[in-house]
């Protein structure tokens, strides 16, 4: 037996409408866009970029932390952690998938043995510089798709113009 349903004839024939949600402040409120936008824009660079470069957006973050930094490629896995960002935990697997691929590597600081190093290699540097056109353009691109949202737009609008 169905369950009663307290809508009537003419509600249940028209189609479903997305609930309208209101946070109680301004403040949530950009928070919560903000939160979406990265949402979307990750997700469309994590395709684009596994699909054309076989890397997730994390590891595409960690190689241009590590091209783009100015101490030679090279950066205490805490600095780049904070850098990406990402928590230690999460940083150790992502540094150890790049180091399987031959991307990074890793050693230890010279002076302090509890200091661990991730060194980008020529490969993850070939990788980088491939991989930041399509970065680049899938950012650009799920920028302006956002545009279309009048909660996101606002939030584009300072990234493009800032």
């Amino acid at each position: 037996m169905l369950p009663v349903s307290n809508c009537s004839a003419k509600e249940l024939m028209m189609p479903p409408t997305t609930p309208r949600i209101e946070l109680p402040s301004v403040l949530e409120g950009r928070w919560q866009a903000l939160r979406r936008l990265r949402s979307a824009v990750d997700d469309a660079l994590d395709r684009a970029l596994q699909a054309e470069h076989g890397i997730s957006a994390s590891e595409y973050a960690a190689l241009a932390a590590l091209a783009y930094s100015d101490d030679g490629g090279h950066l205490r896995q805490q600095v780049l952690a904070d850098a990406i960002p990402l928590q230690q935990s999460s940083l150790s697997r992502l540094v150890s998938r790049l180091e399987r691929t031959g991307l990074t590597e890793r050693f230890h600081c010279p002076t302090d043995r509890r200091g661990v190093y991730t060194q980008i290699t020529d490969r993850g540097r070939e990788v980088v510089a491939a991989a930041r056109t399509t970065y680049v353009a899938v950012l650009e691109r799920s920028l302006a798709e956002a545009c279309g949202d009048p909660e996101l737009a606002p939030l584009v609008e300072h990234f493009r113009h800032a």
